[in-house]
């Protein structure tokens, strides 16, 4: 079976290299090993020294030579709309306080569809646009290509948050 290995980035290389296409989610898109299959049939190992965030437009060098094109699949998404920027930005730490990942587009907000999270954007003034597009959300501030969540067994310090992570992990940010 092939093995991919590298990631050439979106841009970086020529189009007759493309061996195929594989249509992946936000998810999948954040990987690091895994059996994958392309549109056209091609089957490989994901195999890369260390998760990253794959972008749509960006190839996967195989160990011949030839890349697989990545495609961002389109994903249920929520574009959230506030009347100013400062309500855009309330809106914002209340999803950066849940460890929400966040696609900023423009001067709307892009997350995963989620109903609760609708109805606290709703309350906080927001309005809420389902949407169904490709989702690409920030890598973090630490550069980190992939959302991490409470589990903390990535092996490296979290001590870096701006927030107390002493809490019980029911949450409760919000004081």
């Amino acid at each position: 079976m092939r093995r991919a290995t590298a990631i050439a980035t979106a841009g970086t290389w020529p189009a007759e290299s493309r061996a195929d296409t594989v249509v992946l989610d936000w998810d999948l898109r954040s990987r690091r090993r895994m059996v994958m299959q392309a549109a056209g049939g091609l089957r490989f190992l994901l195999d890369l020294p260390a998760a990253g965030a794959l972008r749509d437009g960006d190839g996967l060098v195989l160990d011949d030579g030839r890349i697989v094109a990545i495609a961002a699949r389109p994903e249920a998404l929520m574009e959230l709309h506030a009347v100013d920027r400062a309500h855009l930005v309330r809106i914002a730490w209340h999803l950066g306080n849940r460890h929400l990942p966040v696609q900023l587009a423009g001067e709307t907000l892009r997350i995963r569809a989620d109903a609760v999270i609708a109805d606290m954007v709703r309350g906080l003034g927001g309005e809420v646009v389902e949407l169904s597009a490709p989702f690409d959300p920030e890598g973090g501030a630490y550069g980190h290509g992939q959302v991490h969540g409470h589990d903390h067994h990535d092996g490296h310090d979290h001590d870096h948050h701006d927030h107390d992570h002493h809490h019980p992990h029911g949450h409760g940010h919000d004081r």
